[in-house]
């Protein structure tokens, strides 16, 4: 019996991807598990509480429920500050002043191009990394906008080594991980006080999660996430990929492509067994 999770972004209205991910979740949870719902709306520029209100709603008439209250990450502020003050004095955290231009012009010079991590950022060249400590101090002490870097090296040791990072399917096939292709990956920025990375992997030790379901384009990170849940000693949860649900031209089906919404299959007179349908279920 898994406990799995759906955990979109309020940051539009509930579409038929939205739907293939929430039950790809649940098709493991029945029976007999648990399945919870938790909105991940740390992003004040782009969350925002009424799409919280409309994705529930939408979820509702989908006769779609958590089975626990449902996790507002905005709430969890103070615990992701407490793991990053864990990580700060592991010795695995540093400051970064570096913009993201400052990063694409070190990186060409020292790549011939700017070398990127499995997720499409830019790779950190790690100029910060050996900031002696007076000059970073004198940077923060000035106010000098920053984001908090994971010395992956050093992580990478504090974890006992790539060798011990790994996660297991629910088939039982064990997947051996390698977060140093990330480099020294952000985890928190300066308009966002945590990163995904972080916030997810809280989160699911938070919840109990025993499974996490994501879609294809998420299984790179799942590297990073392993290496925060063994830093941080969190119960490492099982691991499964979905495609990705797309459209009639093959692209994939999100938010910013206008995806069309449940929302508008049920003004037009959509039932919702119709919606499961396009949803592939």
């Amino acid at each position: 019996m898994w406990v799995t999770r759906f955990a979109p972004s309020p940051t539009g209205v509930l579409h038929l991807g939205h739907v293939a991910s929430a039950m790809s979740g649940l098709s493991y949870a029945r029976p007999g598990g648990r399945w919870l719902i938790r909105m991940e709306d740390i992003d004040p520029q782009r969350c925002r509480p009424e799409y919280a209100r409309q994705l529930l709603e939408d979820l509702a008439w989908l006769g779609l429920f958590s089975d626990a209250p449902v996790l507002y990450q905005s709430a969890c502020l103070a615990e992701y500050r407490q793991t990053l003050d864990i990580l700060e004095q592991m010795g695995v955290l540093y400051p970064c002043f570096c913009t993201r231009s400052d990063i694409a012009r070190e990186s060409a010079a020292i790549f011939s191009a700017p070398h990127a991590a499995p997720d499409g950022s830019l790779l950190y060249p790690g100029r910060c990394r050996s900031l002696p400590a007076a000059r970073r101090e004198e940077l923060l002490a000035r106010g000098r906008p920053h984001v908090l870097r994971l010395n992956m090296q050093r992580a990478l040791e504090c974890a006992g080594g790539a060798e011990s990072l790994y996660y297991n399917t629910p088939e039982g096939r064990r997947v051996q991980c390698w977060p140093a292709l990330f480099g020294d990956v952000v985890l928190a920025r300066r308009d966002i006080p945590a990163s995904y990375h972080l916030c997810v992997t809280h989160d699911d030790a938070k919840q109990g999660i025993t499974l996490v379901t994501r879609g294809e384009d998420l299984r790179p990170a799942t590297d990073l996430h392993c290496l925060l849940q063994n830093l941080m000693g969190w119960p490492r949860p099982h691991y499964t990929f979905h495609p990705l649900l797309c459209g009639a031209d093959g692209r994939r089906l999100s938010k910013r492509d206008n995806a069309r919404s449940v929302r508008a299959m049920r003004e037009a007179g959509m039932c919702k067994e119709e919606v499961m349908r396009a949803a592939g279920f």
